[in-house]
């Protein structure tokens, strides 16, 4: 990072956002497939998930800072708040301006999805939950990504809310094998924070984030991360299978690339190794994930 432009775009961690879309094209999709989709809630719903992972980033990078995670020590990439490009204030300032604009986004995109105000409200609700999750992930006084729960957050938000809530936002109803869809998300999700995790499992335990493979140690980390990726793909082969959806099995494109991470995690010999198979995982399940949803369309 040579300037603020650069350190900014750093932050903000362009290579997330595939993964960030994932959950809403999955739930778009298969609300194409049933009842219809809108494209404004498409559009919007894209929108909304970009900005809060963008703020969930920014987030993170502001939390581990003042939280002594990114220390010397670490062997991941310099943060910006790290590097003194940006400083505390900035980034400060930035999340307030993202959690602004995510959260103008989330409301307009409730006002032209939801008539009724009960509904309105509950969505709202869960909006303001996201914006909260996404900023005390690592920020505030207890962040609860420091407690070892970022993975039950990420696979809740990224998988059954982001799933199954684009889905409701498309087509005001719901349906019980939506889970199995969902759930895939989520766990897909998940992995790519393991390997965040796995990366910085030396720098977090010695800055008393008790990540997942903090508590249980890299071996046994990584035998979590191939129980992840192959719970979600068998998930998606069982819908398939219920739904009679056969195009989605174009989704076993992308798992050479999904399970290319597992194998990574098994002979990788030092943390700055595991570093690209952060945008490897991101990009496979945004992937699998259109390779599921074009294929079902085409087929």
């Amino acid at each position: 990072m040579q300037n603020k432009r650069q350190a900014w775009i750093h932050a903000m961690r362009l290579r997330t956002l595939p993964l960030a879309l994932s959950s809403i094209l999955m739930g778009s999709f298969i609300a194409f497939q049933t009842s219809g989709l809108k494209w404004p809630v498409l559009l919007l719903a894209a929108l909304t998930t970009i900005l809060l992972q963008i703020l969930s980033n920014l987030a993170n990078d502001y939390g581990d800072s003042i939280n002594g995670a990114d220390h010397v020590g670490r062997k991941g990439p310099v943060r910006a708040v790290q590097s003194g490009i940006i400083s505390l204030t900035e980034m400060k300032s930035a999340m307030i301006i993202f959690a602004i604009l995510s959260l103008f986004s989330g409301v307009w995109l409730l006002y032209i999805a939801l008539e009724d105000l009960f509904k309105f409200l509950l969505f709202f609700g869960m909006g303001i939950l996201a914006i909260l999750a996404a900023i005390t992930y690592t920020s505030g006084r207890k962040p609860y990504g420091y407690a070892g729960l970022g993975d039950i957050a990420v696979f809740v938000f990224f998988g059954w809310l982001g799933v199954m809530g684009t889905f409701y936002l498309h087509t005001e109803s719901f349906d019980s094998s939506l889970w199995l869809p969902a759930s895939a998300v989520g766990l897909l999700s998940t992995a790519v924070l393991n390997i965040n995790n796995i990366r910085d499992i030396q720098s977090d335990k010695a800055a008393g984030k008790r990540s997942v493979p903090v508590r249980i140690g890299k071996n046994a980390a990584t035998n979590y991360h191939w129980t992840l990726l192959t719970t979600a793909l068998l998930l998606l082969i069982v819908f398939i299978l219920i739904e009679k959806a056969w195009g989605g099995l174009f989704y076993l494109l992308a798992t050479p690339f999904i399970l290319k991470t597992g194998w990574a995690l098994e002979k990788f010999d030092s943390p700055e190794k595991l570093d690209p198979y952060l945008k490897v995982m991101a990009i496979s399940t945004f992937l699998c994930v259109l390779f599921f949803g074009l294929g079902w369309l085409i087929f």
